[in-house]
């Protein structure tokens, strides 16, 4: 991955939009706001279509029109500050983090609390939630584990149908109040788990299918089609999801990922998808040099998963053990 998807400020003046939609011939980038501009992009042999937009950095608002058809927010969007159906908007990497020291904590001195952030206060918010660290603290909480976080219908909500998987909800606080919470938990020594959904989307606003083949009718979930892990233009599907997990543990410093019900991921590949995350996100780990760990939960109480990858395993790095909750029922 020579480039990241979305919209990525270079320069502090310009900004490069790089989508992928294979079928489409033509994708327009139409800045809304502040100053509206037209940008056609440019499309190579694998269907990303790339530009660069002069004078357009963070805050400025953005829309795709795939070949001449109706306008949708990006889906590498990091920001939707008007819900799922509105544009998205650009965010800076720039944030003034005071946790250059922190480095993680060893796996097993994890103490989750499984923390639903629109509930957990009154507010219902990121920023109201840090308030409360101490509290979570003097019970011997040393992870906190934030239920899904993507951009979502409405303003409260389970956070499992998440329809823009890069953009931390704007009823939450939006990615920099995300940061905000991240920042003060590691100034406390708490490590931050984010449960992120890689087995389906949620199907309101979810416009994914219009970009690419995402989705797959060879296989079916609870939730509908399965994501196309494993067929013609799989790789395309496999960068996608491991780029949004590479964003949140970069961008936003998050220690460790649950990821959501594996055994709804199908993939008979011969390297599924979740060893190719697994190898991705822990070179990650080493490049920044800290504790970054990925758990999946699943029902088949298969100890592959947490098998080292020179043993035959999938070599994540623990397991929520669903096997066992269902039995404590």
């Amino acid at each position: 991955m020579n480039s990241m998807l979305g919209a990525v400020p270079i320069d502090g003046q310009n900004c490069r939009f790089e989508v992928w939609a294979p079928r489409a011939d033509k994708v327009e980038v139409r800045i809304t706001a502040p100053r509206e501009q037209k940008i056609l992009l440019e499309r190579d042999a694998l269907g990303y279509h790339r530009g660069v937009a002069a004078g357009v950095g963070p805050g400025a608002q953005y829309v795709y029109r795939l070949d001449g058809g109706p306008e949708r927010p990006d889906p590498a969007s990091r920001f939707q500050p008007h819900g799922v159906h509105g544009p998205s908007e650009v965010v800076g990497s720039e944030f003034p983090w005071s946790d250059k020291s922190w480095s993680g904590i060893p796996l097993e001195q994890y103490i989750h609390y499984e923390l639903h952030v629109g509930t957990f206060t009154a507010e219902g918010t990121l920023d109201a939630a840090s308030a409360k660290l101490g509290h979570l603290q003097s019970l011997g909480i040393t992870a906190v584990e934030l239920m899904p976080i993507g951009q979502f219908p409405g303003a409260r909500n389970w956070g499992y149908d998440g329809a823009q998987l890069f953009a931390a909800h704007q009823s939450y606080g939006g990615p920099n109040g995300l940061r905000r919470f991240v920042d003060a938990c590691h100034q406390r020594g708490i490590a931050v788990v984010l449960d992120v959904v890689y087995n389906h989307l949620g199907p309101e606003g979810n416009y994914l299918a219009e970009f690419g083949p995402y989705f797959t009718n060879r296989y079916h979930t609870p939730w509908g089609q399965a994501v196309n892990f494993d067929g013609p233009e799989s790789d395309e599907v496999r960068r996608f999801f491991i780029e949004n997990a590479l964003y949140w543990v970069t961008e936003c410093h998050i220690d460790a990922l649950r990821l959501d019900a594996i055994h709804a991921i199908v993939d008979p590949s011969a390297r599924p998808f979740l060893e190719d995350l697994g190898i991705a996100v822990h070179d990650r780990a080493r490049e920044l040099k800290r504790n970054i760990y990925l758990i999946p939960e699943s029902d088949r109480n298969d100890s592959r998963f947490v098998t080292e990858r020179a043993q035959g395993g999938i070599g994540l790095d623990a397991q929520w053990s669903d096997d066992f909750h269902h039995s404590v029922h």
